[in-house]
């Protein structure tokens, strides 16, 4: 990313911003895993919490899924942002192709 960003400084080509949008691909390929898995280990923690308002043995199960959840979220929060980073170059390069 730091050799797209220097790139971005200078001449730019219709190669360089195909490069650039695969790149893009990737992390939204990535990004769409980590929303599901998010979404999944929120399931579990939530009916891992429903059981240990049954029986009190699955609610270590429960702060250990709670402690992942917030990981991923705060993980999938980083690649939201930075893919949100990504249009705003791409963009800027688009410009400078047009040029």
């Amino acid at each position: 990313m730091k050799e797209m960003e220097k790139k971005q400084k200078t001449k730019i080509s219709e190669k360089d911003l195909e490069e650039f949008r695969i790149k893009i691909s990737f992390f939204q390929h990535e990004r769409l895993i980590h929303l599901l898995v998010t979404l999944f280990f929120a399931l579990f923690a939530l009916i891992f919490l429903a059981l240990g308002m049954v029986s009190y043995i699955f609610l270590p199960i429960f702060a250990i899924l709670l402690i992942f959840l917030i990981c991923y979220i705060y993980h999938y929060f980083f690649l939201e942002n930075r893919v949100q980073y990504l249009y705003k170059i791409y963009d800027e390069m688009a410009k400078k192709v047009e040029e």
